[in-house]
């Protein structure tokens, strides 16, 4: 953790999505589910000697004024990797007719009401206990096709929820049915997030291919619409997220998945002005037999920034760290010396609420040599924007709140400082007017 925290610091990164919930299961200490056997090989095990995991990755990543997304898997139960058995005593707590197998899969059936009460439930207790900057839930609705030993496509087995549905009068047809039951549960999550604490944001990373029947001439690939029941474009049309990770995972040049076109499909659909940041492959830089050369990733980064010209929210996601970690192909290097050259604030979200905050009052210690911040109230604020001037030139960064001393010392690249302005960035991204100070 420490290690992956000041990779991200020294890479000029700005948040972290973190997961928390693979399976129907904890990475945090929780009386809802069970701790994860991803953490201690056994579903269940809590660490020993204990400690709270996702507190600790909050904190850390708050001290280097990063933030931290918790990320969750809605309805998957088991994966076809996991070793330990179902804590089944905790799925019969919640409703066992509500628990499916499919395939090599357990999954909760979004079709069951208790499945979606008891992931909403589960959302709430982290945004209420923990101090978390986003919440993020993965592709994962109804889950990804499986296959037969004969190569057919196996039916998800929500004849029950379906039957139950049915003689409720219910005139939907199943696959809208099915669209329904995730539609009510992204727009249940995305109020119950505000409701327990207004500035949390809320995102969604889907599969980069929307609607058929809405695709740019072109454009092809697996329906997300027709298979995992997520209507996604009817969430940006709804105002239900406030951030789009759409996974681009296609190269540049791939026609029929072409990173600009599904980059301005996302933005066309985005008509709340919400935050599109594209997610990328990063991960298949020396990855199998398809790997991508560095360059693809650059690349798809300057494409994200083209968009600034047109005033959108411009970012995007790595998926994963790993790739970051071990600097495959040199991605680390070449990020630092190419696109991650300054700090970057997370774009602002002002739908999440006002920006009251007044400018900071700099107080000047000229026998340490710094300046020292004072904010009116400093539970709103999550880091300082700092512009220092060098002779000609100014260089941008960000601190964390817990540092609210900003040093003069002569930088050996660039001089002696000749003037400061600091702003405050509230919970929301959104900045206070400016304070200045300028050395005589």
């Amino acid at each position: 953790m420490i290690a992956i925290l000041d990779m991200a610091l020294e890479l000029k990164l700005n948040a972290i999505v973190l997961q928390v919930r693979p399976s129907a299961d904890a990475i945090y200490s929780s009386t809802l589910e069970p701790w994860s056997e991803f953490l201690s090989g056994e579903q269940g095990k809590a660490p020993s000697p204990f400690y709270d995991p996702l507190q600790m990755w909050i904190e850390q990543a708050h001290a280097r004024g990063l933030e931290l997304h918790a990320w969750f898997n809605p309805y998957r139960a088991k994966t076809g990797n996991g070793k330990s058995a179902l804590t089944q005593a905790n799925f019969n707590k919640i409703a066992p007719t509500a628990l499916k197998r499919y395939g090599d899969l357990w999954w909760l059936d979004p079709g069951e009401p208790v499945a979606m009460q008891h992931t909403l439930a589960v959302i709430s207790d982290v945004v209420r206990r923990y101090d978390v900057d986003g919440i993020h839930l993965d592709d994962y609705f109804y889950p990804y096709p499986v296959k037969n030993s004969k190569g057919g496509e196996l039916m998800f087995p929500d004849d029950l929820s379906w039957g139950n549905y049915q003689r409720q009068g219910g005139q939907l047809t199943r696959a809208d049915w099915r669209r329904q039951n995730v539609n009510r549960l992204v727009e249940a999550a995305y109020l119950r997030v505000h409701e327990e604490k207004s500035w949390v944001k809320f995102g969604i990373s889907p599969f980069g291919i929307g609607r058929p029947d809405r695709l740019p001439m072109g454009i092809r690939g697996f329906s997300q619409y027709d298979q995992l029941y997520a209507d996604v474009e009817l969430w940006l049309e709804r105002g239900w997220v406030d951030y789009l990770a759409p996974q681009l995972y296609w190269p540049m040049e791939q026609r029929a998945q072409d990173f600009r076109v599904l980059r301005d499909y996302w933005q066309a659909q985005n008509s709340r002005n919400r935050h599109i940041w594209p997610g990328l492959f990063t991960n298949n830089l020396e990855h199998r037999n398809s790997s991508w050369p560095a360059e693809e990733i650059l690349q798809q980064i300057s494409a994200t920034r083209e968009l600034a010209v047109n005033n959108k929210s411009i970012g995007h996601l790595h998926f994963s760290i790993s790739a970051l970690m071990q600097n495959r192909k040199n991605i680390r290097s070449r990020l630092t010396s190419e696109k991650y050259q300054d700090d970057a604030l997370v774009p602002a979200s002002p739908w999440l609420g006002k920006n009251s905050q007044p400018a900071p009052a700099l107080e000047i210690n000229s026998e340490q040599n710094m300046i020292q911040v004072t904010l009116a109230t400093s539970s709103e604020v999550r880091q300082l924007a700092i512009w220092k001037r060098y002779k000609n030139r100014w260089v941008f960064s960000v601190q964390p709140v817990s540092r609210l001393a900003i040093d003069l010392s002569e930088d050996k690249q660039y001089g002696i400082v000749t003037e400061v302005v600091v702003s405050s960035i509230d919970r929301t991204g959104q900045e206070s007017p400016r304070s200045s100070y300028r050395r005589q």
